[in-house]
């Protein structure tokens, strides 16, 4: 392991070990991943940043349990991912980890309220009334319960994906571009939502980004390179996040 991979927080809520991902065989393979070792620290809020086809969403993908390493563990909040029995896997999902998408992913002919509490729903698990008011005032979606996704901002929108990967209280919450559609007031509130909810409500996020002011709201930054981690940054800044990336693409220039 090497010591970027190795330098990591003690208090691991998701953790991967030899962690590989192999598309395609022969002439045509491609190794998205490529041996990764990481832990995703309890209570914080890391940034995963790399080129495109770096392998930055298929390391979150693969620790989100939505796809399957070729080699390697995973562990979410003490449970090994690999070899799990599909209603097993189902339940880790829904019960311990959140997702917030690029494109919102809600569904169109229900309202805010029941986008929201739709995966509690579906479990027939009882909403924690205290808990869905207090996620709702603080993402400002009181006025909004009620309107269906078409009658939503983009910024609203997702303001409710977040709502909804948190009102079950998962261990973690991956977030894959989660501004990528918005602009940049927007991007603000959703951005400062989850740095909220990891300093108010002790929620542990991950998000894949390509923006280094994204990444300048994390506690940690992590660079990935044809999938590898090359380098970390902790408390990072948008500025030594931009100045890591600019890195990337003058070797890119070079090769």
């Amino acid at each position: 392991m090497s010591s970027v991979e190795g330098s990591t927080t003690t208090d691991a809520v998701a953790s991967a070990r030899g962690l590989k991902k192999i598309y395609g065989r022969g002439e045509a393979e491609v190794h998205a991943l490529d041996g990764v070792d990481v832990d995703f620290g309890r209570e914080r809020f890391t940034a995963i940043l790399g080129p495109s086809g770096s392998g930055k969403s298929t390391l979150m993908h693969c620790m989100a349990a939505l796809d399957t390493p070729t080699e390697g563990s995973v562990v979410i909040d003490g449970v090994e991912v690999a070899g799990l029995k599909d209603k097993a896997l189902t339940k880790l999902r829904r019960d311990r980890i959140g997702f917030v998408f690029q494109s919102f992913n809600l569904v169109p002919t229900l309202s805010a309220r029941e986008n929201i509490t739709l995966p509690m729903d579906i479990a027939g698990t009882k909403v924690d009334q205290e808990w869905f008011d207090t996620v709702i005032d603080t993402v400002g979606l009181r006025d909004r319960l009620h309107h269906k996704p078409n009658e939503l901002s983009g910024g609203q929108q997702q303001r409710v994906a977040c709502a909804r990967a948190l009102a079950s209280k998962p261990a973690i919450i991956f977030a894959d571009e989660p501004t990528g559609n918005l602009d940049s007031r927007a991007s603000a509130e959703i951005l400062g939502f989850l740095r909220r909810s990891v300093d108010d409500f002790g929620q542990s996020i991950v998000i894949v980004t390509h923006d280094p002011v994204s990444a300048g709201y994390a506690d940690r930054a992590l660079f990935l390179a044809d999938g590898t981690i090359v380098d970390e940054m902790h408390e990072p800044t948008a500025d030594a996040v931009l100045d890591r990336m600019k890195g990337f693409d003058a070797v890119g220039r070079r090769s």
